[in-house]
């Protein structure tokens, strides 16, 4: 083990593949999501629906939960195998697969005392769908302007999910995590410490064969530059990880929120983006702090900035908005910069385009931040 001179402080973060339960969980929800915002796309109703869906799935029940209010009803089961079959649990040996799973509803339309304060009438504009804290992060450590342990962890995931994908390790099945450990000198990243990796595999294969492909194949390709052999890796250190999924545990929309921001490195609101249309600002309000975070490090004033809001539910304007600049800019004129954009419902969703251009199963997995093609991720 590498530990960390008196001059280095230790931060860690951690990331899951898409075919961890909670994970599975956050891409039904969003698969649901999905179908309504097309269907008002097709129907020439944009912005009509209202969708709050939270998903539950263990062994072969899939429980969703939740709110939808739209000009028509579709059909969540199929919806659901076909996100799970995605995914690539298919195997009709494990409890949990595409083809067996029993879908029970618990949905209702939104409740009309939110809509009374969401609905636009009149000269009304958007409200906010939920009350809430929101918060945005940017730092120049990385060209994506994320924190290192957090993206390096993601890659990690990602490469998993890719290579099972692409038959390059086909022992590979669908859950799995990864923890990546970076060790600092004030604020810049000097060294990765440690990795972990945890690969849900066949039951046939060697755990050597398991070590020798995430030591000398996956470790080096996610890390990149920032790859060593002085790094401590971990890999499945139960010794075995031939069970998992919801087979193995239980899944829930929502419970990995700090894997879907910024790893621990800056603080979460604490609301859940998967299964939540836009006029949620616990989603579309943390994809504009990110947005002008970015902005804000992009300006020069500062290296480090998180962007914080605040939202009464059903009230247009935020309660407030502020940055910190954690010492590396003038704090003033970055909250001077930042109260220039407007944080209300509408145009945040109108600037990023969140009922046009985004589809959100694609926001789902390994990080909802410093991946390129999001409206919030554009300079």
């Amino acid at each position: 083990m590498n530990a960390a001179d008196a001059s280095e402080v230790l931060l860690a973060s951690e990331s899951v593949t898409e075919g961890h339960p909670d994970k599975v969980c956050d891409y039904i929800s969003d698969s649901i999501l999905d179908a309504y915002l097309a269907l008002d796309r097709d129907d020439g109703a944009l912005g009509r629906s209202r969708v709050a869906v939270e998903t539950l799935a263990k062994s072969n029940l899939v429980v969703l939960a939740g709110e939808i209010t739209s000009g028509r009803v579709l059909d969540h089961g199929e919806i659901v195998r076909e996100a799970v079959r995605e995914i690539g649990y298919v195997d009709p040996g494990e409890a949990f697969h595409a083809d067996g799973l029993f879908v029970l509803e618990a949905l209702t339309k939104q409740s009309p005392e939110i809509a009374q304060g969401v609905d636009v009438r009149d000269d009304k504009a958007l409200g906010a769908g939920d009350q809430g804290i929101m918060f945005g992060y940017a730092s120049d450590e990385t060209s994506e302007l994320m924190p290192l342990p957090i993206l390096l962890a993601h890659r990690l995931t990602a490469g998993l999910a890719e290579d099972r994908h692409a038959g390059r390790a086909p022992w590979l099945r669908p859950d799995g995590k990864s923890q990546v450990t970076v060790a600092y000198r004030g604020i810049e990243p000097a060294r990765v410490s440690q990795v972990l990796v945890s690969a849900q595999h066949a039951r046939d294969v060697a755990q050597a064969k398991i070590h020798a492909y995430v030591r000398e194949d996956l470790a080096p390709r996610a890390l990149g530059d920032w790859h060593s052999e002085d790094i401590e890796v971990l890999v499945n250190p139960t010794g075995s990880f031939a069970h998992g999924g919801p087979s193995a545990d239980s899944g829930l929309t929502g419970r990995k929120i700090i894997v879907d921001s910024y790893g621990g490195v800056a603080r979460h609101g604490g609301g859940a983006f998967s299964g939540k249309d836009p006029t949620k600002v616990d989603r579309s309000g943390h994809y504009w702090c990110r947005y002008v975070a970015r902005k804000t490090v992009r300006a020069g004033l500062a290296r480090r900035a998180e962007v914080r809001v605040g939202y009464a539910i059903g009230r247009t304007e935020p309660m407030f908005v502020d940055v910190e600049t954690f010492g590396t800019g003038d704090p003033e004129e970055a909250a001077s910069f930042v109260r220039e954009f407007s944080f209300t419902p509408g145009d945040m969703i109108e600037q990023l385009a969140l009922l046009t251009e985004v589809g959100y199963r694609e926001t789902t997995n390994y990080g909802h931040f410093g991946r390129p093609g999001f409206p919030w991720e554009r300079d």
